[in-house]
């Protein structure tokens, strides 16, 4: 095992133990020591959701980092995929799942279902003011969450009005 796998293994450690300060040292120590290793900014941006004091902005920097530097990691990609579905980045979000099910097909029900949900939820949260002015909000919310469920289970909307 080389000394980097051994610090990766450290910070994860860490990081399951909740010591997020900790972790996220240790990963940012092997960043400096290896910027191009992903598994380290994904470390670092997971440790840091459990930090107060940083930013989204940096945490989202840390998550593309990872995909960048590992494009074909679906975990990263759904990870980043989540966390723009929490910050209101719905469109990336998309993005981010569709493109796992592009790599990992076989598992494309279950990134399809994943995003409906989250977005189901987050957008109601991000779009709460406009909800209760305007119901055609919560109708594009519906739609979209209702698409991505269909696909889901590989439901055309016209097979989906047949069957019901």
């Amino acid at each position: 095992m080389t000394d980097i796998e051994t610090e990766l293994i450290k910070g994860e450690l860490l990081l399951a133990e909740f010591e997020y300060e900790k972790a996220r040292k240790k990963f940012n120590d092997i960043i400096k020591a290896n910027p191009n290793n992903a598994r380290a900014h994904f470390g670092k941006a997971e440790a840091s959701l459990g930090v107060q004091k940083v930013k989204a902005e940096d945490i989202m920097e840390l998550y593309k980092k990872a995909t960048e530097l590992d494009p074909t990691n679906v975990f990263f990609m759904t990870s980043l995929g989540s966390f723009c579905l929490l910050t209101g980045k719905f469109q990336d979000a998309e993005a981010c799942y569709n493109k796992a099910t592009e790599l990992d097909e076989e598992n494309s029900p279950d990134y399809f279902a994943e995003f409906a949900i989250g977005y189901f939820k987050s957008a109601q949260i991000v779009y709460e003011n406009h909800i209760d002015r305007d119901p055609k909000t919560m109708d594009m919310i519906n739609k979209k969450a209702l698409e991505y469920m269909l696909k889901a289970i590989n439901l055309t909307p016209d097979k989906a009005k047949l069957l019901l």
